[in-house]
């Protein structure tokens, strides 16, 4: 089995789950775990005391590219919703796609108190003919640059500039490739 807050060797085995499935998670305003749910757990591979404070990219699956959690962290600290493409990594080195929805959770106060993800299963076709090509040019801007923080920027430039290109935002980008 993989270590619990290490980098485990990707397996090459992709897990899924049920469309009538829903992965919750909510987390603090700096990213930490403050609840999962049973779909959550199963996929991540791990248990409720394991996870619950520790950082959400304990998930985070090294073929998925920093420019767009980037872009992630920057639409829903800005007080908006987003919508994403999202390779996960399990704590054993699968892996599973989701179509993630992401969005900033209010006190009565309407302070934001933290972040609440659902995710479902994303359309495959959309993710083998549009995500994963995409996601790998992106990730290959990031580490041709000679710096991850220069790598970073230029990627999540070249996001921009798809986005100035399409004349549309991220959400709707993602929701022009279908769901």
């Amino acid at each position: 089995m993989a270590e619990l807050y290490g980098n485990p060797m990707l397996t090459g085995v992709e897990k899924t789950f049920d469309t009538d499935e829903i992965i919750v998670s909510k987390t603090d305003l700096t990213g930490k775990l403050t609840y999962g749910n049973r779909t959550f757990l199963k996929l991540a591979g791990y248990s409720e005391k394991e996870c619950i404070g520790t950082q959400h990219n304990i998930i985070r699956h090294p073929e998925m590219p920093r420019c767009v959690f980037e872009l992630l962290w920057e639409t829903i600290k800005s007080g908006n919703e987003i919508f994403a493409y999202v390779i996960n990594r399990s704590r054993n080195g699968d892996s599973y796609w989701v179509f993630a929805h992401v969005t900033p959770s209010y006190d009565g106060s309407g302070n934001t108190v933290g972040y609440h993800s659902n995710r479902r299963v994303p359309n495959k076709q959309v993710v083998t003919q549009h995500i994963v090509p995409l996601y790998k040019k992106l990730l290959d801007v990031e580490k041709s640059n000679s710096n991850p923080k220069a790598g970073l920027e230029a990627a999540f430039g070249a996001v921009k500039d798809l986005l100035n290109e399409s004349k549309v935002n991220f959400n709707q980008f993602m929701f022009s490739l279908g769901v």
